[in-house]
């Protein structure tokens, strides 16, 4: 029996020591005058200079799951930083507090772009970033803030997108698309149909991406959000969390990862 203790401490030790591996901070920094406040998170069992990942959150704001996703980056080997796109860290919790915060992005693009590029900046100019790879995900709203990026032409390895809006701040022209792109949506999400998926993939063709879409089948709106199912019946909002295109699709940005890091 007490040998079993001591492996069980042994064990939680281990797994103590992984976690305190990760080196995390909130960030203050500044766009057009407005406070923005991000978290930034890299793991020191990893040595020299590493690819820099932003990450967009959902229309609720900056918040735990945000924070969430950058912890995991961190594990893998990146420096993260997940970005305020609102402006003095806000989160809210009710869709129509939301919907007028994600309205304010989505229709000023200059806005969007000013805080988004500070935030990038912050990132590339962290000891452990490598400045020269950097790249973007985000989730719902974010999602769409990240393709948003792309079409202007920022200076990004690559995007994903994951069940994020297609709808264009800013048409991309041809030739301008820099970064890589992989959209991750479910095929039953209300807010990106079939339609939408070929406007978006007409263009990308007509402006020379990059690009790869992946739809799963069954799954709706903000699958890779373990609390949509809350948020959905709460709401009456088309959202379901989906466990396994989660885990699909976390994979696939990997591979879209080592692919663009190489």
């Amino acid at each position: 029996m007490k040998r079993v203790v001591f492996l069980l401490i042994l064990l939680s030790l281990s797994v103590s020591q992984g976690h305190a591996a990760l080196q995390s901070r909130e960030v203050t920094y500044e766009a057009e005058g407005t406070s923005l406040k991000g978290y930034l998170v890299y793991d020191d069992n990893f040595s020299g200079k590493r690819p820099g990942v932003l990450v967009v959150h959902e229309w609720w704001g900056n918040g735990k799951y945000t924070r969430h996703r950058a912890n995991m980056l961190a594990r893998l080997g990146y420096v993260a930083m997940a970005v305020d796109m609102y402006g003095d860290g806000r989160q809210v919790d009710h869709p129509d507090d939301a919907g007028k915060f994600a309205s304010q992005i989505s229709k000023n693009f200059v806005l969007a772009r000013a805080r988004f590029v500070a935030a990038m900046t912050l990132l590339k100019a962290q000891s452990q970033t490598d400045p020269e790879k950097l790249a973007a995900i985000g989730y719902c709203m974010g999602g769409g803030v990240v393709l948003n990026m792309a079409r202007a032409g920022l200076d990004l390895k690559g995007v994903v997108s994951f069940h994020g809006s297609l709808k264009a701040s800013i048409r991309a022209e041809p030739g301008t698309i820099k970064a890589k792109v992989l959209v991750l949506t479910g095929a039953l999400d209300p807010f990106v149909t079939p339609e939408k998926i070929r406007q978006f993939e007409s263009e990308m063709r007509k402006a020379g991406a990059r690009f790869r879409i992946v739809s799963y089948p069954g799954v709706w709106h903000s699958f890779t959000n373990p609390e949509a199912d809350i948020y959905g019946d709460k709401f009456d909002l088309p959202l379901a969390y989906d466990r396994e295109a989660d885990l699909a699709s976390w994979q696939e940005m990997r591979l879209f990862f080592n692919d663009i890091f190489r």
